[in-house]
């Protein structure tokens, strides 16, 4: 989605085992390991056992909730994820992190993303492996 959609009071590893258990068919045991291998593998660990927040009450940067959002998508390990400008709304340095964990998933984990992106830096720019530049609707690279 293109907005986070959290539940405010519940920490970063809260929300991920509630998504866990709703989605998942493992056991209990086995949803928490592959939710804190998860965590650390998003590198937000630090603020596991902190709430996510909302807009009015920023407990967590807003690069850490990205990562939160995208970790609650990858817990049941789609092949293919399908994210809207992931990086938008974050600073640089927040954007370059979530653009070097997703090309780590990409190549850890085997996995298929595609992405839509605007304006990204050079840096940023660098991690992608393939790339369709699109003007007015039109591929034009």
């Amino acid at each position: 989605m293109q907005d986070d959609v959290l539940y405010e009071h519940f920490t970063v590893r809260e929300c991920m085992v509630f998504a866990s258990r709703l989605r998942s068919k493992e056991t209990n045991e086995e949803q928490d390991e592959e939710v804190d291998k998860l965590i650390k593998e998003l590198g937000i660990w630090n603020v596991r056992n902190t709430s996510v927040g909302s807009w009015k009450r920023k407990t967590i940067s807003g690069g850490e909730r990205k990562r939160c959002s995208i970790g609650v998508e990858l817990i049941i390990n789609p092949s293919l994820i399908m994210l809207d400008e992931p990086t938008s709304g974050l600073d640089s340095w927040n954007a370059l992190n979530i653009v070097k964990t997703l090309q780590k998933l990409a190549r850890e984990r085997g996995k298929t993303i595609i992405s839509t992106i605007h304006q990204p830096s050079s840096q940023a720019f660098a991690f992608f492996d393939r790339l369709i530049l699109m003007a007015d609707g039109h591929i034009v690279y």
